[in-house]
């Protein structure tokens, strides 16, 4: 299992994979799957990655601005999913350890994920990777009429903005 730049190309796998996340309902606000070029746009260019093996897209991570003011620039919002036949086997800290070396080699500071509290393997994979949690939104926004909550997890580098 290694890891490469993410594609336009992928987006079809890509997108598949992001589907299976929004299906859980635990795993983001999002209701379908946007197309290529409102996912482009909401994302950063730099960062974006995915795991594969033996050609076959495994999963992927991406990083979001947090902000438009210049003052956060080297701040930014992650985002990683995993294949549901591929959970439990490495690709998410993979990912996550591949997402924080290109973060920071590209001058990011700090790293931040908002996950539903339900989201125990995300919670795992952030604590894993040296996130701590820094606190709790709740009541932050409804996902199919219900009130949900997002627990905040931060990662300060040890090299960048030190």
């Amino acid at each position: 299992m290694e890891t490469r730049k993410m594609l336009r190309f992928d987006w079809d796998t890509v997108s598949k994979i992001y589907g299976e996340g929004i299906a859980t309902g635990y795993a983001t606000f999002e209701k379908t799957i946007p197309s290529f070029e409102a996912w482009d746009k909401a994302h950063l260019p730099t960062c974006r990655i995915v795991a594969i093996e033996n050609d076959h897209i495994l999963g992927w991570a991406a990083l979001s601005p947090v902000s438009s003011r210049c003052v956060y620039g080297g701040v930014a919002e992650v985002s990683i999913y995993v294949g549901k036949e591929h959970k439990g086997q490495g690709v998410g800290i993979l990912l996550m350890k591949t997402l924080i070396s290109q973060s920071e080699e590209e001058g990011f500071w700090t790293l931040q994920s908002g996950i539903f509290p339900e989201n125990e393997g995300s919670i795992a994979l952030h604590r894993k990777a040296g996130f701590r949690y820094i606190g709790k939104r709740e009541r932050i926004g409804q996902l199919d009429g219900e009130w949900k909550d997002n627990v905040l997890f931060e990662r300060r580098s040890t090299s960048v903005g030190i």
